[in-house]
């Protein structure tokens, strides 16, 4: 069984939620196909040919890819999927594959399983419902299964330095006319990507206001962290919402995760349980956080975040 998997990239390198992406495509078929659609995206193209398990890489370059439109790119999608023979089309569950996947199975009158977190078989799937709380096994009976995936369910596939996925240029689709690239507005910042960091600190609502929230800078400096936020400290404004982490935000499975005045609503939870460890900081002994949290210390954050940092 061959697969599609629609890549994430900026035109000049593969992001990391592809390459998690294409562990889960191995585990559906045994010929992995990755399309490439977006413009002068030749160094992206170079990285896609290294991955490992990737047999071909479908190459469509034109002006309408360059930004990224779900609508252009899901349209390219559907032409590959109508007249690839493929079984599965993948995606990784990031705001990039949620706009675009949704669209193709759409077009194709099939059923989308979200956000799996394991390949049971070509056509059985696991994938979190109520917030984490459970795990639903989906079987798919539509002979071309469209897929997201939470990457961080999967291993990140490797990558060969000498490039062995044949490269091939297909016709590009038109554009669709039904969207135009206005702007996009980045958070700069020196931090690793939130969403594939491996350590992350994680402040909430008990820190009281943005100005306290910088407390947790130097804490992540000495880490080398990535910053986070749950949806309360978010919707109160101490931070902006790109790093939100929760059912309605990211997904984010690190190394170590460290909540500092996160409650633990089940909605953050379901964002972060997946993490290999977790230190909790509250000032609740009840808090929810401290039943998943391997390490938890209760006290009063902006006493307990200075001894840290001085610790380390």
């Amino acid at each position: 069984m061959s697969v599609l998997v629609i890549a994430e990239h900026d035109n000049v390198s593969i992001k990391a939620s592809t390459l998690n992406t294409v562990t889960a495509a191995t585990q559906c078929g045994d010929e992995i196909h990755l399309l490439i659609a977006g413009h002068q995206c030749d160094a992206a193209v170079d990285a896609a040919a290294r991955i490992s398990g990737v047999s071909k890489v479908l190459v469509a370059d034109a002006v309408q890819f360059a930004d990224g439109l779900a609508e252009n790119i899901s349209q390219q999608a559907l032409v590959l999927a109508l007249t690839g023979g493929y079984s599965h089309i993948l995606a990784p569950a990031t705001a990039y594959g949620k706009n675009i996947l949704p669209c193709v199975a759409a077009r194709l009158d099939i059923g989308q399983i979200s956000e799996i977190t394991k390949v049971i078989s070509p056509d059985t799937f696991e994938r979190a419902i109520y917030a984490g709380s459970a795990v639903a096994t989906v079987q798919a009976l539509d002979k071309m299964k469209a897929i997201t995936v939470r990457t961080v369910s999967f291993d990140a596939a490797g990558t060969d330095a000498e490039g062995s996925a044949q490269v091939q240029a297909i016709t590009a689709a038109a554009d669709s006319g039904k969207s135009v690239f206005v702007s996009r507005d980045l958070l700069a910042s020196e931090r690793p990507e939130l969403a594939s960091a491996r350590v992350v600190v994680a402040g909430g609502r008990g820190l009281g206001s943005s100005e306290n929230f910088k407390i947790l800078e130097p804490l992540a400096d000495k880490l080398g962290a990535a910053m986070g936020a749950s949806r309360a400290a978010v919707d109160a404004g101490f931070v902006p919402n790109d790093l939100q982490i929760g059912q309605t935000g990211k997904i984010v499975a690190p190394t170590l995760y460290i909540a500092v005045g996160i409650s633990g609503a089940i909605q953050h939870m379901a964002g972060m349980a997946d993490s290999k460890i977790i230190v909790a900081i509250n000032k609740d002994p009840e808090a929810p956080i401290f039943s998943i949290a391997d390490y938890g210390i209760v006290g009063d954050l902006f006493d307990v975040v200075p001894d840290l940092i001085a610790e380390l």
